[in-house]
């Protein structure tokens, strides 16, 4: 059974000593999803948010995601162009526990509503966060991914999925032949959050003022926080924010706009496996109708393959130009598997 918003105020005022709630109210939706949450007013002005989880996958989540919020001091979040939630205290409730956070303002984004502009602060946001030391994960034990580690992991899941029998050879052939080309993945490992989509990024007009979500901070490859940009629908979202995030970032990673299409399509792969871990028909043929799309859109692309001739330079607008034959990621919070209505 759900908590109710005034059961959340009172275990607030047991996280946080002093707290004066002077009011709350249900957050998201409310009974039907993984958390309970309301949002707080103080006597002293301020918003607050309190969540418990209802499931261990969530539990689990939450815990990361706190980790990784204490790792973001003060003189990160200073170099950091938009607000991170601020962790102000905690009381265990049922075997689990409550945590209050500062609300961070904003609105919620979805994929079909970014648009180029919002994609442009998307990309200036991202590449902030790629900018930061990378001793900020470090220091606190969060994993460290090389890219031989993201490789291997890629190479992992394409064999999972080779072994279903249901991957189009085709397809196989194309994302072996990414794997085994060296250039690709000749990148500097950066701090990402990690599973970044749409629903991660609040907004005030077309400016990124928040951004949710940080269970998956870690040090790897930047192509990670990027690739769910391709699944817009209209292929400016995708160049606008792509655009941005050199200009901030620099062209030293030439190869990041294909990696970031390598990465979109074995989320079809991942939805694929997903679907035969849950013995769900329904998720497994979704996935094999998404992968005959994708094998439709791919096959006798010879201008734009994943793997460049060894004389090219992959440039953004190859990486733009694959992004319209490429599905999209799905938001997180969806564990990373992209959904139907995407596509």
């Amino acid at each position: 059974m759900a908590r109710s918003p005034l059961t959340l105020a009172a275990l607030a005022t047991a996280a946080v000593p002093g707290l004066e709630v002077a009011g709350a109210a249900a957050l998201g939706s409310q009974g039907r999803g993984d958390v309970d949450s309301a949002l707080l007013s103080t006597r002293d002005g301020r918003s607050l948010v309190i969540r418990v989880p209802r499931t261990p996958a969530a539990e689990n989540e939450q815990s990361a995601d706190l980790v990784a919020l204490r790792a973001l001091s003060d003189g990160v979040r200073s170099r950091l162009p938009f607000a991170v939630p601020r962790m102000l205290g905690q009381a265990p409730v049922d075997g689990t526990r409550a945590l209050v956070s500062e609300f961070v303002a904003g609105t919620p984004l979805t994929l079909e509503g970014i648009t180029p502009g919002i994609a442009a602060s998307i990309g200036h946001a991202i590449a902030a966060i790629h900018g930061l030391p990378t001793s900020v994960v470090a220091d606190v034990g969060l994993p460290q991914r090389r890219p031989t580690d993201v490789v291997r992991d890629a190479v992992v899941t394409m064999d999972r999925a080779a072994a279903t029998g249901l991957v189009p050879a085709a397809l196989l052939a194309r994302w072996e032949a990414a794997a085994e080309d060296s250039t690709l993945w000749q990148f500097s490992p950066a701090v990402i959050n990690g599973s970044l989509g749409a629903s991660s990024f609040l907004t005030v007009g077309e400016t990124v003022t928040g951004v949710l979500g940080w269970s998956h901070l870690q040090v790897g490859d930047p192509a990670r926080d990027l690739f769910w940009l391709l699944g817009a629908s209209d292929p400016l979202v995708a160049e606008s924010g792509l655009d941005a995030y050199h200009q901030a970032r620099g062209m030293h990673d030439r190869q990041v706009g294909r990696r970031a299409v390598f990465a979109a399509e074995l989320e079809v792969a991942r939805w694929l496996l997903h679907g035969t871990e849950q013995r769900s028909t329904e998720i497994v043929d979704d996935a094999v109708e998404m992968l005959g799309a994708l094998l439709d859109r791919v096959q006798g692309d010879v201008m734009n393959p994943l793997t460049p001739e060894p004389s090219r330079s992959a440039t953004l607008t190859d990486a733009i130009q694959l992004s319209e034959s490429t599905p999209p990621s799905s938001p997180p919070g969806e564990r990373g598997l992209p959904q139907r209505g995407e596509f």
